[in-house]
C-alpha cells in the first residue's frame, strides 16, 4: 500500500460522522443510504459525501438496486484493512455515541413498486 492510500485511510478514520458510519456498516452487513439518515441524524448530501470518502480510502462499497445505493465494508481488501476494522471494533464498544448508534439501527423498507 503507497503511502498516500494509508494517509487516506487514517483521515477517513479521523472523523466522527465517518466512525459512526463505519460502526453501523460493522454491525449490519448492508445498509441503505436512508439508514444512515435516520439513524445519524444528517442530511442526504451529508452522509453520502462521507460514504464518498469511505469509498476513496478504500473502506466501503456500493451497489445501486434501482434508485436505492447500498453500501457495506469493503471484503477484498488486504489484511491491513481488516486488521484496523477490528481494532476500530473492539473500540466502538466503549464509545456512548456508537453504542447509540448500533442501538437506534432500524430497517429502512423501499417504496412499494406499482
Amino acid at each position: 500500500m503507497i503511502n498516500q492510500k494509508i494517509d487516506q485511510v487514517f483521515r477517513a478514520f479521523a472523523d466522527v460522522t465517518r466512525l459512526r458510519i463505519l460502526n453501523l456498516l460493522k454491525r449490519k452487513e448492508e445498509l441503505c443510504v436512508c439508514e444512515l439518515i435516520e439513524v445519524l441524524h444528517i442530511g442526504q448530501s451529508k452522509v453520502s459525501r462521507h460514504l464518498a470518502y469511505l469509498k476513496k480510502a478504500g473502506l466501503v462499497q456500493d451497489r445501486k438496486e434501482g434508485l436505492w445505493s447500498y453500501y457495506s465494508l469493503t471484503k477484498t481488501k488486504g489484511a491491513f484493512h481488516r486488521r484496523l476494522i477490528a481494532c476500530l471494533d473492539e473500540c466502538f464498544n466503549e464509545v456512548s455515541i456508537l453504542k447509540k448508534d448500533a442501538n437506534s439501527l432500524t430497517c429502512c423498507k423501499p417504496a412499494v413498486k406499482k
